[in-house]
């Protein structure tokens, strides 16, 4: 009679269950304080939303404090806080004054296109820099591999507004092939206006994902088991294969805590490249004192990481079967 898995297993997922249940009390914890530093912080920034809201045109004081007294400007910081508070716990996020819309919509109209750029970017970093990492390895000191140090430390060292104006010079001045700027119309055309903005993004992701790589790959080309596959006579090929898959553990784990990167080269490349995406929303917003707009941004920036930081912590327990026998305490 075979043992019950369930209770086989039990044991082994209580820690991975603590695991996830601090790491949300963590998260919502880091996101509570956050809020409130983002809102004081805003408060305190100088210029007032009133005179942004009129511009230059003259304003009688009766306009003035009808202003005040439909945004709530007068009440007390505190009380401003909580009425914001209550409102995302119960699932408003509040109106954007900018934009003179909800918050739920002025996100939802440009979250498409940032996730997008994200999506392309990753893609295009972890296709060149994974290949060209594992062959800097196999042929450490060659020709290959000084070429690939260099192109890494190019792209770890230039600010991502430098690559992407380089970029905008070649491919859309000198030779027009790609657009300058905007987000294109239908699925096509936004994935041809993506193209530099991606490419400028994934300079410096790739970079890391190439350092990554080739340092996994030369610790696991130098363990005993690779020299005892070779002196076994079994084929380079696939020596190199297993090679790579124990490698995949810290570069899998490693490239999933880099997608953070991304959420702040956004900003730079959509400013940049003058995409109406989520950067573009901030930046504006930051600069306009759009409070509720920057609020639910800053908290969705967060949350994204910290749910990130959990998925790499779960792929490296899938990866590693050591870490699940030890019941996930690594």
């Amino acid at each position: 009679m075979t043992e019950p898995v369930p209770a086989a297993r039990a044991p082994r997922l209580r820690p991975i269950g603590r695991m996830l249940a601090v790491r949300v009390l963590g998260t919502a914890a880091i996101l509570f304080v956050l809020s409130i530093v983002v809102f004081s912080m805003l408060h305190l920034a100088p210029g007032d939303l009133v005179k942004t809201l009129l511009g230059t045109r003259p304003a009688s004081p009766e306009a003035v404090a009808a202003i005040r007294e439909q945004y709530h400007l007068d009440d007390p910081l505190p009380v401003q806080y909580l009425r914001w508070l209550g409102g995302v716990l119960s699932g408003d996020l509040g109106e954007s004054i900018r934009l003179q819309t909800s918050v739920s919509d002025a996100i939802a109209s440009r979250l498409g296109l940032t996730l997008a750029l994200c999506g392309l970017a990753f893609a295009i970093a972890l296709a060149v820099g994974i290949p060209l990492g594992v062959q800097s390895a196999v042929r450490a000191g060659g020709v290959l591999d000084r070429a690939g140090t260099t192109l890494g430390v190019i792209g770890l060292s230039a600010p991502t507004f430098a690559v992407g104006l380089l970029l905008l010079y070649v491919f859309a001045y000198y030779l027009p092939i790609f657009p300058v700027y905007g987000g294109g119309r239908g699925p096509l055309d936004t994935l041809y206006h993506l193209v530099l903005p991606a490419v400028t993004l994934a300079a410096g992701l790739g970079a890391i994902v190439l350092k990554l790589t080739r340092t996994a790959m030369l610790r696991e080309l130098d363990a005993d088991y690779v020299t005892s596959a070779r002196a076994r006579g079994i084929p380079e090929s696939r020596t190199r294969r297993i090679a790579l898959r124990n490698a995949a553990i810290p570069i899998v784990t490693g490239a999933s805590l880099l997608l953070t990167f991304l959420v702040g080269g956004t900003v730079l490349a959509e400013t940049t490249y003058a995409l109406p995406g989520l950067g573009t929303l901030l930046q504006d917003s930051v600069l306009f004192k759009d409070l509720a707009v920057v609020q639910a941004l800053t908290l969705l920036v967060a949350l994204v990481i910290a749910v990130i930081a959990l998925l790499a912590d779960l792929a490296y327990l899938m990866l590693d079967p050591r870490v699940r026998d030890q019941g996930g305490t690594a």
